[in-house]
């Protein structure tokens, strides 16, 4: 196995549609790199719209850095605007969410420790119904 690993995160499978989501995109990175110990996606929401679940981990601590567009963060009881280049850093325990602006959202997050799937909380609907505000 190499020391490295090189992936165009643009050419990983959006893994939304098989969810029967259809206004955001995922595309998890860490298997593609070979990680076992972080967790890297690239992530976008339509414009108007929000993502339909909210989650939180027991364990992995996450940051969001946006890529481009603009929205808003639902994190617990409370919502930050968020524009390209803001880094968001989450505590685990902390239940968040993506709405995006007019012109969409794009952001890329990164986990630690890498507790796989089995450490996140998914909470449909908890944002409420609908798109943007």
């Amino acid at each position: 196995m190499s020391d490295f690993t090189l992936v165009n995160l643009s050419d990983l499978d959006d893994q939304a549609p098989s969810f029967g989501v259809s206004d955001i995109s995922f595309r998890g990175a860490r298997d593609a790199l070979g990680g076992s110990r972080f967790g890297l996606s690239l992530q976008s929401v339509d414009a108007g719209a929000r993502q339909p679940f909210g989650h939180r981990h027991t364990e992995e601590e996450e940051v969001y850095v946006v890529l481009s567009g603009s929205g808003r963060m639902r994190l617990g009881d409370e919502e930050i605007d968020v524009r390209a280049m803001d880094a968001v850093r989450v505590a685990p325990e902390v239940t968040r969410a993506f709405e995006a602006g007019a012109d969409g959202l794009t952001f890329l997050a990164f986990g630690t420790p890498g507790a796989g799937s089995g450490d996140g909380d998914m909470q449909p609907g908890w944002w409420g119904e609908g798109g943007a505000a």
